[in-house]
């Protein structure tokens, strides 16, 4: 039985095929990129854009810019503060107390935060003496200024502010 072999051209025809397909299929790639980069783009170049403006600001990019507080409407001296150890070291209160006094705010009662975990340092503010907080945390050079956050009005004893210590 004798079978005749195919011709070498008869055998091929798939390594054609296989060109084209890989032709389109980069073409479909290239494509495809080109659509990404200009529907990232365009978002990406706005957050550069604006990130590149952040950082020429004196406010750090990681920082939410709040709205304008108004001016202080009590002085130092008629601003009383409540300074509380939040960070379990022996003494940390009255040495701040002692830096807030420096600056002419008055100080009432100093003692220990309801807990000793805090990470960082935080002037806290009664309602309506936001723009005394915010002096407040200018002077000690605390950024973390906020309301009232797990005291109450009635755990600040009459004071306006409160500072508590972190680590």
């Amino acid at each position: 039985m004798d079978h005749s072999l195919p011709a070498p051209d008869a055998v091929r025809p798939w390594r054609a095929a296989t060109l084209v397909a890989t032709g389109f299929a980069a073409l479909e790639l290239v494509i495809l990129l080109v659509i990404a980069v200009v529907a990232l783009g365009r978002p990406l170049a706005h957050h550069a854009a604006a990130a590149r403006a952040g950082a020429t600001s004196s406010t750090p990019a990681h920082t939410i810019a709040a709205p304008a507080a108004g001016k202080p409407k009590l002085a130092r001296g008629s601003v009383e503060v409540e300074i509380l150890n939040g960070n379990g070291r022996q003494g940390a209160a009255a040495s701040e107390a002692s830096t807030v006094r420096g600056l002419g705010y008055v100080v009432g009662n100093v003692g220990n935060a309801p807990r000793a975990d805090y990470s960082r340092s935080v002037v806290m503010y009664r309602r309506g003496y936001r723009a005394e907080g915010l002096r407040l945390g200018r002077d000690l050079g605390i950024k973390a200024v906020g309301p009232l956050d797990g005291l109450h009005a009635s755990d600040l004893m009459g004071a306006h502010l409160a500072v508590v210590i972190g680590s």
